[in-house]
């Protein structure tokens, strides 16, 4: 095995926390070294063309890196994005995922991914940038994803969404005007209405 591919792999890895085959291209080091460095036990093969270090410290987050790294565009919302900001008590089977409406379904098989369709303002507004294992992962901020979580309370669950406006309201994650803002952007001002004002 070539030092310096190796180190150079190993460096690599340690720099973006979650490695992707294809990163390895533009600093022409052969793919071969991926497999050769799981067989000594120094990299980790999380899922299919997805590594990490051996060594990496692994967060309770460590999906949510993974699935930044394989959808650089898609945004981390609903009961993920809850659980990211330990809102609720909620434990997600999968990572919720926001794409765009003509964006390619990505393909994925661990982690397991829940996705869906943002459009316009709804897709764009309330998106925060969060370093986790080195991986610059888009996570809708708090406001965002209480009204998202209202605009999806169909698919998620209604005492789900109360929960996390309540705790919302109480912790003082976010304040009333920036849950009024995301209400209009998400259409659902009227749905939140007199939740948030039986809050007030």
């Amino acid at each position: 095995m070539k030092k310096n591919h190796a180190e150079n792999l190993l460096k690599l890895a340690r720099e973006k926390g979650v490695l992707r085959t294809r990163d390895l291209d533009k600093f022409g080091i052969p793919r071969v070294y991926l497999s050769r460095l799981c067989e000594k036990g120094l990299l980790y093969r999380a899922s299919r063309g997805v590594y990490i270090r051996a060594d990496s410290d692994i967060t309770e987050n460590h999906d949510l890196a993974q699935v930044a790294r394989r959808v650089p565009d898609g945004v981390i919302c609903l009961i993920s994005a809850l659980q990211f900001y330990n809102i609720g008590t909620q434990i997600p089977h999968k990572v919720w995922i926001a794409i765009g409406e003509k964006d390619r379904q990505p393909r994925m098989k661990y982690p397991p991914i829940r996705i869906v369709r943002f459009s316009g303002e709804a897709r764009n507004a309330g998106i925060e940038v969060h370093e986790i294992e080195g991986v610059s992962v888009k996570i809708y901020s708090v406001a965002k994803t209480v009204a998202d979580c209202f605009k999806y309370r169909n698919k998620i669950g209604l005492d789900v969404v109360l929960e996390a406006l309540r705790e919302c309201r109480r912790e003082k994650l976010c304040s009333m005007d920036d849950l009024w803002s995301n209400a209009k952007i998400c259409r659902v001002a009227n749905v939140m209405r007199p939740y948030l004002e039986a809050l007030a």
